[in-house]
């Protein structure tokens, strides 16, 4: 997957609610867009990247513009709260074996 669209790398945006991902598109913002279309809300909805040949200590990349949300205090591109992290991190394992 990771080689048909970046080399490297599968986007992804992942439902933190409902527990689930939508993976490899062009853009995250497609991705979110069918996740929005199925019944997620917008608050629920996280970018990240999967870096298949990477450790899994770097699978996930947190980064997407997405993430912005100011007004749900996170100013970057970077999912900055931790327990958030957690969650996806979660999800992920559950859902992609590495």
């Amino acid at each position: 997957m990771a080689q048909s669209l970046f080399g490297n790398l599968v986007k992804a945006v992942v439902d933190v609610d409902r527990q689930v991902l939508a993976v490899d598109a062009e853009l995250h913002a497609d991705l979110e867009a069918l996740l929005l279309q199925s019944g997620s809300r917008q608050k629920d909805l996280w970018g990240i990247n999967l870096y298949p040949d990477e450790p899994a200590d770097q699978f996930i990349e947190f980064d997407s513009m997405i993430n912005v949300r100011p007004s749900e205090n996170n100013q970057t591109r970077s999912i900055e709260n931790e327990a958030v992290r957690t969650v996806i991190t979660e999800i992920v394992g559950r859902r992609i074996s590495k």
